[in-house]
């Protein structure tokens, strides 16, 4: 498999993390977002959204869109539940990331590295929204160890866990203080206690 991707992107995270975890071997083709690279013709005919990731698979077939992707990844292994509703709760914690979660902190982590002179005005809104969702996630911890409980033979987590930590674990580097969600930060220490675990910057090889 071939795996388009840029090294900073949550998104793009999600995907190179669960595979670490699987120990699915690929090949890594890293596209600069900031100088165009996704916006070519070329990449276009791959993905006409023109957005990163993008996983080819060998036999030619691509699917785009991080939470697609590792979905399509984690079918019969230890991150997708079993039975119909945890499969069910596990895509409304995947579509809560991408709708509440992801729009707020990761744009705001953007800003933050990328754009603060063009687009600070934004950040009031984006970080009142960011810390709306970071609760909700703080009260789901207060009582569950994971998102969703997988009983497909692993330790518990599931990719909703996977697709959350992406960008919940840098939120820091949007101008949100973590250390006011106890129930966060040992989610996050536990999550990371995985003997594949890669940080965001580490690049495959």
């Amino acid at each position: 498999m071939k795996l388009y991707d840029y090294l900073p992107s949550g998104n793009s995270y999600k995907v190179r993390l669960l595979m670490s975890y699987l120990g699915i071997s690929y090949e890594w083709v890293n596209l600069d977002i900031h100088k165009g690279e996704t916006q070519t013709a070329g990449f276009k005919s791959k993905n006409p959204v023109g957005q990163i990731p993008l996983l080819e698979l060998a036999d030619g077939r691509r699917i785009a869109e991080s939470n697609a992707i590792i979905y399509f990844l984690a079918e019969g292994t230890p991150y997708w539940p079993k039975n119909a509703f945890d499969q069910a709760k596990c895509l409304q914690w995947m579509f809560y990331e991408q709708y509440k979660h992801e729009p707020s902190i990761a744009v705001s982590r953007f800003i933050h590295n990328y754009a603060m002179e063009q687009r600070k005005d934004e950040l009031p809104v984006l970080t009142k929204k960011g810390y709306l969702a970071l609760d909700v996630m703080e009260d789901h911890l207060a009582d569950n160890l994971w998102f969703v409980f997988s009983d497909s033979g692993g330790d518990g987590r599931s990719i909703a866990d996977v697709a959350l930590y992406a960008y919940t674990h840098v939120a820091g580097e949007g101008g949100f203080d973590l250390s006011k969600y106890p129930n966060i930060m040992a989610w996050l220490d536990r999550f990371s206690d995985h003997p594949r675990h890669i940080r965001i910057t580490d690049k495959p090889t």
